[in-house]
């Protein structure tokens, strides 16, 4: 298979049902919404099983890909003895350190991470070298044959140490990849109410279903090389990639495979390098597919956390001034673990107006696996240490956890503990009190039908009835969109209106959040068309950025509906010239172009028959900067807030839940698609009340426990609540289509609610997510 007839089977999974999906409702959007998709671009070929994942790819002649990894969280390299590899028949290559020809190291912020290990490794399951051959057991036999001496070396365990500097460097970068003070105010304040408490937060993996996978296809002679891959950000794992490859960025050309899920885990590189290094070295096609025990050592993780708080109140329950240490493991090299701190500290107030802050944020490197973006991005972690001390503060002042929340809620125009004013609309209030409206179960404990499924511990048939016990709690939380810190954050979307079909262009990683469908929505709402079609998305067009920091439906859909209308100008004025109608008298009404002041009508594809209309249109956020040495400074673009309320069933004899139902209110702006933010907010409850409840990758003493998913557990559909939402639509001024991102804050205040609730329940101080049985059990 060519590296065309790839493509064309990329975008055929991506093209699938386009057709079909045909929006029979544009024109001038109705209840503020776009016209809603009957089906999602990529739906049909999904629900047939014909989408192509990334893992599905191939070529002709292709040779598999493999990685030897450090099975040691600590060691010296003394020598590689490639040898036994190179004599196994088949093997086409064996690379290491020395074959790397540019960069030898890459990473999202500081480039601190070697494509393959040279003189030490610091975390269980680092590359070392890597095979190429003509089957996965030769590529396995390969492996084995590789011989590597190590000098086992202690390994940094403790964050802590990292923060004294009791241990070692174990990089020379350092153990501590940033500090971050904040303070904010008189920070002699006092209140008539201190409640304080330390609390942990376990390391949650992403759990995408859809593995890491890659084919790389090299150019004639070398001189470049095609890569087709599941990613989040195309464009910068490019430019990654080519420095690693001592390439232009231009010989370096990504088209994205089909994304069985991210959520964080595929914004770093992982297989990228190692699968274009192989395919450069043998001159032919390679492809690279991990395992689900390789997967969970070759990506990040959500950051382990420990976090002191305390808080300070009146009587009344109002809040005079926050306090917090925050202690990071980022395990053994820098990814995003920078961002995700500062993002943690400048959240530690929540939802809530706080005039006086004094916090400390540290960001540590240990042997531990690397930890980088996960949904929420450092904010899960604050959110479950804030809304656990307003539970504290609601119960020392003698008021209702609801009540505490409504008297803090912070409203627009309320400044944060950075200093910076929430300009945005910040319809707290709203939240808590549309949650609180929405009804609780009706149904009694165990259900009316005996079912034991609706009981903890389901068909095992363990919990008895009468020793359950129901319990109701409390998140509430705040969320940053889009970048931060100065960082010039910018999408690119090309659209080309010809003969009543648009063809949209854009980078926007589709990873399963449906911009696909949004973008269609737009274009046919803008052009008035009913054909829209999406060319294959890869880097031959300007960067997207990251489908991360719940930023695509503002950024790429800022880009789409910024090239729509400039190309909606285009095809004004050769309406205008060619009926001698001024252009600002136009407007697109359902499929037809109208003047506004006269009785001129023309169908969209009728005044583009022949004509060929395009622009493209680059969206920037207005921009942002960093904090000052007293996190003093305008350093976030947006925010979006939510609440959610988690009703359980306990048994504490048994240390089992059941989680009953979560309802929640979202600030979304606009739904410009309300069925797929209903999505969006389902599935992060399901990982908010995983990381509650069950989600932790288990080390000791630097090594996996539990790298497969019989042993990482994971909600089932058996396991999820009923969710009960509603939507609080006040449009944002500042965003370009009014709608604010979605997918972030639904599993960011669900994992406190879940945890309040087991307290209600059980009457038992609980500081740490995931709450274990032993935890709960008398």
């Amino acid at each position: 298979m060519s590296a065309a007839s790839v493509q064309a089977s990329v975008q055929a999974s991506v093209q699938a049902s386009v057709d079909a999906a045909v929006d029979s409702a544009v024109g001038a959007p109705v209840s503020g919404r776009l016209g809603d998709s009957p089906v999602r671009p990529d739906g049909v070929a999904k629900v047939q099983g014909s989408f192509a994942f990334s893992g599905d790819l191939s070529a002709d002649g292709f040779l598999w890909g493999a990685t030897l990894r450090s099975p040691h969280p600590y060691a010296r390299i003394v020598s590689i003895d490639l040898s036994g590899a190179w004599a196994i028949n088949g093997v086409e290559a064996v690379i290491t350190a020395d074959d790397v020809p540019g960069k030898p190291t890459y990473g999202l912020i500081d480039q601190d991470q070697p494509v393959f290990a040279s003189e030490y490794v610091r975390y269980v399951g680092e590359p070392v070298a890597a095979v190429a051959a003509n089957h996965p057991d030769t590529c396995r036999r390969a492996l084995e044959a590789i011989r590597v001496e190590y000098e086992v070396l202690e390994p940094l365990i403790d964050p802590e140490r990292c923060v004294d500097g009791s241990f070692p460097p174990i990089h020379p970068k350092g153990n501590v990849f940033r500090h971050q003070r904040i303070v904010r105010g008189d920070v002699d304040a006092t209140g008539d109410v201190m409640v304080e408490a330390t609390y942990e937060i376990g390391m949650q993996d992403q759990a995408f279903l859809g593995l890491e996978a890659a084919l790389a296809i090299p150019d004639p002679g070398g001189e470049g090389v095609e890569l087709y891959v599941a990613t989040q950000w195309l464009h910068e794992d490019r430019h990654q990639i080519a420095a690693c490859l001592d390439l232009p960025d231009e010989k370096v050309r990504l088209t994205l495979g089909g994304v069985g899920g991210a959520f964080g885990a595929r914004e770093d590189i992982s297989l990228q390098v190692h699968t274009c290094l192989l395919a450069l070295r043998t001159g032919r096609p390679v492809r690279i597919a991990y395992s689900r025990e390789e997967s969970f050592l070759g990506h990040v993780h959500r950051h382990p956390a420990r976090i002191w708080m305390r808080h300070h109140a009146t009587s009344e329950g109002r809040i005079v001034k926050v306090e917090a240490r925050i202690v990071m493991d980022g395990g053994a090299y820098a990814s995003t673990s920078s961002a995700v701190l500062i993002n943690a500290v400048t959240h530690v107030q929540g939802p809530y107006a706080c005039e006086n802050a004094v916090v400390d944020g540290w960001a540590v490197r240990t042997n531990h696996l690397p930890c980088g973006a996960m949904r929420g991005f450092g904010v899960v972690q604050a959110c479950f240490a804030h809304e656990s001390q307003m539970d504290r503060l609601a119960a020392a002042c003698g008021l209702d956890p609801v009540e505490i929340r409504l008297r803090n809620a912070m409203q627009t125009g309320d400044r944060l503990i950075t200093g910076q004013v929430i300009e945005n609309v910040a319809p707290v209030r709203e939240c808590i009190l549309e949650t609180a409206a929405l009804p609780l179960p009706d149904e009694p404990v165990g259900g009316h039908d005996g079912d034991p499924m609706r009981l903890p511990g389901g068909a095992g048939l363990t919990a008895d009835r009468s020793h359950i016990r129901r319990g109701i709690g409390w998140g509430v939380a705040i969320k940053n969109l889009m970048y931060s810190e100065g960082f010039d954050d910018y999408s690119t979307a090309r659209v080309t209106l010809r003969d009543g079909v648009a063809s949209l262009k854009f980078a926007t990683a589709e990873v399963g959040q449906g911009f696909v469908t949004l973008a269609g929505q737009i274009a046919r709402s803008v052009l008035g068309v009913d054909d829209v079609v999406l060319e294959p998305i890869d880097t031959t067009v300007g960067s997207a950025g990251s489908t991360s920091a719940s930023r695509q439906t503002w950024m790429s859909g800022g880009a789409v509906d910024g090239a729509c209308r400039l190309v909606r100008e285009q095809l004004f004025a050769h309406v205008g010239a060619v009926h001698g109608v001024d252009p600002l008298r136009l407007a697109i009404a359902g499929r037809d172009v109208v003047d506004t002041m006269g009785d001129l009508r023309v169908p969209v594809a009728e005044a583009t028959a022949g004509q060929v209309f395009e622009d493209t249109f680059e969206h920037h956020h207005r921009p942002t900067e960093e904090l000052d040495e007293n996190g003093q400074g305008n350093c976030h673009t947006a925010f979006a807030f939510v609440a959610h309320r988690a009703v359980v069933d306990v048994d504490p004899e048994l240390g089992l839940v059941k989680v009953v139902q979560i309802a929640t209110a979202q600030d979304v702006g606009r739904a410009l698609n309300p069925l797929s933010v209903i999505g969006q907010i389902e599935g992060g409850i399901a990982q908010g009340v995983g990381l509650a409840v069950m989600e932790e990758i288990v080390q000791i003493d630097g090594r996996v426990r539990n790298a497969n998913f019989t042993d990482y557990l994971l909600p089932t559909f058996l396991d999820m609540p009923d969710v009960v939402a509603t939507l609080i639509e006040q449009p944002d001024p500042m965003a370009p289509l009014g709608a604010k991102g979605v997918g972030e804050p639904p599993c960011i205040s669900s994992t406190p609610a879940v945890v309040a609730a087991i307290r209600d329940a059980i009457g038992k101080d609980l500081t740490r997510v995931p709450v274990r049985p032993s935890d709960i059990a008398f």
